[in-house]
This record gives C-alpha cells, structure tokens and sequence, in this order.
C-alpha cells in the first residue's frame, strides 16, 4: 500500500519565466506514480487549445483527471471584450467553488490549479476564494498553484515558493511557439 499525504502543502510556481505549467505537470506525474489522486485544473486553457500534457494524459496511460475552464480565450484579444472578461469571471468563480468543496472532502491527495495566480494577477479571480480552498481543505491535500504574479498575501499563504526567471527565451527573437515544447 502507498503512503498518503498526512500533510498537504501549499506549492506556487510564478515569474516570468518558461516551465511553471511544466513544473506543476511533473509533480502530478509523480504524486500518481505514488498512487495519489490527482486533479489539475486548468485556467485560461479551454478543452480547445492545443496542449501537450492533456494529450499524453488522455492516452490513458497514467491515472491524472485534467479539467479546464471551457470559455474560449485568447491572452491577448480576451482581456479587451468585458463581456468574455464578465464570463470568464463569473465561471471562474463557480470553478473555485466546486474545488474548494474537492479539497475539503479530499477527493483527491493532490490539485493542481494551472493560471489561477494569473487569473488572480489579473482580477479575473478573487483571493478569498482561493484563500478559502488553501484554508478549508482537508489537512492531507497538496495544493500547486501556478502563473505569473503571485501577490505577497498568496506567497504568505504557501509552504513553498519557485520563481522562474526568464534569463533567455527564444520568443524575445521572434521564434513561434512548438508543437511538444511550449505546448
């Protein structure tokens, strides 16, 4: 029998660097591979976009349930139309429940909430309720949360903190995100 959590904690990956998503996604991989439950929940990245990790996930041969917001949203046209923005909110919210309830009754050892310190960043969702899920979860689940711009009051709440910095990237020179690299 596999060892479960006996204390979850609060993980954020933030900045402006590559990798944060892809931090998160190895730490499922490996929570599974101990033989917890995962959940990674998705902001921002509709069941539309194009994504790598889903893809691998959906084949079947690890056992992590991936979820996202189904708004369409593009990063940089969204933010321009209140009317997406207004729903994106709105659905956010209702997200942020629905989880808070997942984490108090542990449904799973391990949630994954890729975006949401972007989602906060931004005002498209609200620190209380991300506070309420941190606070009210069952004391086992581990909680990632990803995306640039943590606030100091969300890094207070966290166990552990990574920034990655972005020192380099290929974008800076005009290069198209690829296929199995940045997606």
């Amino acid at each position: 029998m596999f060892n479960m959590l006996k204390k979850g904690l609060v993980q954020i990956y933030t900045g402006d660097g590559k990798g944060k998503t892809t931090a998160a996604f190895g730490l499922a991989l490996r929570a599974a591979g101990q033989g917890h439950k995962v959940l990674i929940y998705q902001f921002l990245k509709p069941p539309s976009l194009d994504i790598g990790e889903r893809f691998a996930l959906q084949l079947g041969a690890v056992r992590i349930r991936v979820e996202a917001v189904d708004v369409p949203w593009d990063m940089s046209a969204s933010f321009k139309d209140q009317k997406t923005v207004a729903r994106m909110r709105k659905v956010i919210s209702e997200s942020l429940e629905r989880i808070a309830q997942t984490a108090e009754k542990r449904f799973y050892d391990v949630l994954i909430l890729d975006e949401i310190v972007y989602c906060l960043a931004k005002g498209l969702a609200e620190f209380e309720d991300v506070k309420n899920i941190i606070e009210s979860r069952d004391r086992a689940v581990e909680i990632v949360l990803t995306g640039r711009g943590a606030a100091k009051e969300l890094v207070e709440l966290a166990d552990l903190v990574t920034e990655m910095k972005k020192i380099k990237h290929p974008f800076d020179n005009g290069l198209e995100p690829r296929r199995g690299i940045e997606y």
